[in-house]
């Protein structure tokens, strides 16, 4: 098992859930066993995935912003930065919510196994209902005011309050952009070393991932043993690989219209950093290729690489922004929840913010959500929902992550006179014969 690559391994745990709960069932004592003895371990597995939300955003999301100190000597180049990916995020996360507004996919679930997840998930529903009703009675500028926290250990230690966090990480690294370098260094390296801890705490959560995802997938099937329900899992995943699909033409278009630069010609260029980001869902394990490629292959130039891609790297995760918005409204379809206008403006602002602070790793992006789901009051246990496919899908909006952070180096090189005729270089340049 060891020896096979994670998303085989998640596959092979999924897979098996499935045959175990399915051959549990025929027993009159199976469906107990599996809720007493099997779902304990999924519940785990989903806290240790909520246990690391605060501090990844704190860790990520500073070092992010406090790398930006070049911003001064770049502060055009800085601007526009920001600004394209944080207008490409809104646009994705757009994009997710008209799809899975469209196609519903949670919608296709039959009264009877919606009643049976609602009875399940009753404490969480309840929990709703209370905040929902507290909601009603604020005022206009609530929002804006919930903002700021007034006390950011209280603000962490509640998931729902992690737009809160996420404005204090901001102010944070703003503080350290403003302060002597001298002075900030030793704070960066601090936040460095942590954001460090913090990726290896997930590489560590994720090598249980096979086992949470059997024991999620067991209990989803004694609890709601419906067809209806893999159906809609069907119908969320191609809603998921349509919305990237999307994108990745928004992409092209933004290029073609921007630099002049042929479809075609975008895509030679970036297929190898595209197919490794595919194996390894991983932007940042990409980053040396995709800076290779984009340089030698798509002309940018080295100063914008340097640059644009790594805060890239950190920021700019299309893919991962676009997954949240289609998984959040898609659990709130299969839970019968009905998410006003307003419910999904606050999707679109949290999961841009969000993606912000996602971690260019694998199974970044399922923490990240829990942050979404939390902010939205959809209730987190229906991760159980989708765990199963997220591997897959995982792998598919990284190459998405990477194409965006392509395509927006490419624009900023064009606005700042620094796009030219790519230059590749072989490995035997330097070689006297």
């Amino acid at each position: 098992m060891r020896k096979l690559e994670l998303h085989w391994q998640i596959l092979l745990g999924m897979l098996a859930g499935v045959l175990f709960a399915l051959a549990m069932v025929q027993f009159e004592w199976g469906p107990k066993f599996i809720s007493d003895w099997i779902k304990p371990f999924g519940n785990i597995f989903i806290n240790s995935l909520k246990l690391i939300a605060v501090p990844l955003i704190l860790g990520s999301l500073i070092k992010g912003v406090s790398d930006l100190k070049d911003i001064s000597k770049l502060s055009q180049m800085g601007g526009r930065t920001i600004a394209i990916y944080i207008g490409t995020t809104v646009i994705a996360v757009s994009i997710g919510l008209g799809v899975v507004n469209i196609v519903k996919p949670g919608g296709s679930i039959t009264e009877q196994t919606r009643t049976e997840l609602v009875e399940n998930y009753r404490g969480d529903a309840d929990a709703i209902k209370t905040k929902a009703e507290k909601q009603k009675e604020a005022g206009p500028l609530q929002a804006l005011e919930d903002l700021v926290p007034s006390n950011i250990f209280k603000a962490a230690s509640d998931n729902g309050n992690m737009l809160q966090v996420i404005f204090f990480a901001i102010f944070f690294g703003i503080g350290l952009i403003l302060i002597p370098e001298e002075q900030a260094t030793p704070v960066k390296k601090f936040f460095d070393g942590f954001n460090e801890v913090i990726l290896k705490l997930i590489d560590l959560i994720m090598l249980a991932a096979p086992y949470g995802v059997f024991a999620l997938l067991a209990a989803l099937i004694v609890e709601s043993p419906s067809m209806d329900l893999f159906k809609a899992l069907a119908w969320y995943a191609f809603c998921v690989v349509l919305g990237l699909t999307l994108m990745l033409g928004v992409y092209l278009v933004l290029v073609w219209v921007f630099t002049k630069t042929s479809p075609s010609k975008f895509m030679k260029g970036m297929s190898p950093a595209q197919l490794l980001a595919f194996s390894t869902s991983s932007s940042a394990a990409t980053l040396p290729v995709t800076m290779e490629r984009v340089e030698e292959h798509l002309g940018v130039d080295e100063e914008v690489t340097s640059f644009v891609l790594p805060i890239g790297a950190t920021i700019n995760m299309d893919g991962t922004s676009l997954y949240q918005a289609i998984a959040a409204v898609f659990i709130a379809q299969a839970f019968g929840m009905d998410l006003s206008l307003s419910a999904q403006l606050g999707i679109i602002v949290t999961a841009t913010l969000a993606s912000i602070g996602s971690a260019a790793v694998p199974g970044a992006g399922m923490v990240m959500l829990v942050i979404v789901l939390a902010q939205a009051g959809i209730p987190e246990a229906g991760l159980a929902l989708i765990f199963a496919v997220d591997r897959p899908l995982d792998m598919c909006r990284t190459v998405i992550n990477v194409s965006g952070d392509a395509s927006v180096s490419m624009m900023v090189a064009k606005s700042v006179d620094k796009l030219h005729e790519p230059k590749v270089k072989n490995w035997d340049d330097n070689y006297k014969k």
